[in-house]
């Protein structure tokens, strides 16, 4: 996915978050999604960087 995809995402995260008084898990979730594309992004560079030594 793109990077405004998770922008969108998380505008729609929050306002929900809003109605429903749910700050602090809207606040985890952020960073729960943060750590998620840290570690998706890492993989993809390992997973370059192994296909180019072969």
């Amino acid at each position: 996915m793109n990077s405004w995809l998770y922008g969108v995402y998380a505008v729609i995260l929050g306002i929900v978050s809003v109605f429903t008084g749910e700050i602090v898990t809207f606040v985890m979730l952020g960073f729960i999604l943060l750590s998620l594309q840290n570690i998706n992004s890492t993989l993809k560079k390992l997973l370059e960087a192994t296909k180019s030594k072969l």
